[in-house]
């Protein structure tokens, strides 16, 4: 599905499509535009993709996790061109650092005080080989003396 197609869904039908806002898609495509834009191109082909399809394709990348065969067939591009957008535009918004995911604890805030913790320490026994002189002395006792 292209941009074409997504950009006329209601705000929170878009968010579930590619998990993040409108508003959010349209800064990530500046970022990324501006950069390519800066990095203008002179030799080699244009890419088949606009600048949202590329940043659309990454977003389902990450939002679903499909495999880049699954991707090229659905943007109708070969599996390497995929891998080669997907890495750009990943290595494009890191670089900008506009977008940084907060830390790990206000991701997970804690709204109450842990009292105790529980830790299963049941012992499993391992099952180990019997050492016995039978199956070690076998060998020497076949060879010459």
């Amino acid at each position: 599905m292209s941009y074409g197609q997504v950009k006329d869904l209601p705000a929170a039908e878009f968010k579930r499509y590619c998990g993040v806002q409108p508003q959010t898609f349209q800064k990530m495509v500046e970022v990324v535009s501006n950069h390519l834009h800066k990095k203008r191109r002179v030799l080699g082909r244009p890419t088949k993709l606009s600048v949202e399809d590329q940043v659309l394709m990454t977003l389902e990348y990450w939002r679903e996790y499909r495999t880049f065969f699954h991707l090229a067939t659905n943007w109708g591009l070969h599996e390497s061109s995929v891998w080669r957008t997907i890495r750009r535009v990943e290595d494009i918004l890191t670089k900008s650092r506009a977008f940084k995911l907060p830390g790990k604890k206000k991701l997970q805030p804690a709204d109450h005080q842990i009292e105790f913790i529980v830790v299963d320490l049941a012992e499993t026994p391992v099952e180990r080989p019997k050492k016995s002189n039978s199956l070690t002395t076998a060998a020497k006792r076949s060879g010459p003396r």
